[in-house]
């Protein structure tokens, strides 16, 4: 990396406005960082675009309509109360 695009009073004014208190050893390291971080966006910048890919297509199968449990078979396993499902109490 070349000279850092950030200077550490630039982290600082961040930092204060923040209301985050560096010392000044933490202040070239941010300093360092940051720059680092610009850097990988610039090379970003130079990845060339690609043509984009087509639209997404729904590949689910469509809803039908078809025959369910009765009561008595869907209560069969479970504990049940007048017909309907049984639950533990929530308070």
């Amino acid at each position: 990396m070349s000279d850092s695009a950030v200077d550490p009073d630039e982290v600082r004014h961040v930092a204060d406005l923040a209301r985050v208190d560096l010392a000044e050893e933490e202040l070239e390291r941010f300093a360092e960082q940051f720059g680092e971080i610009l850097d990988a966006f610039e090379t970003l910048e130079e990845v060339p675009e690609v043509e984009r890919e087509a639209d997404l297509v729904n590949v689910m199968r469509p809803d039908e309509r078809r025959a369910s449990l009765d009561q008595e078979q869907a209560l069969q396993n479970a504990d049940d109360e007048e017909g309907f499902f049984k639950g533990p109490k929530v308070s």
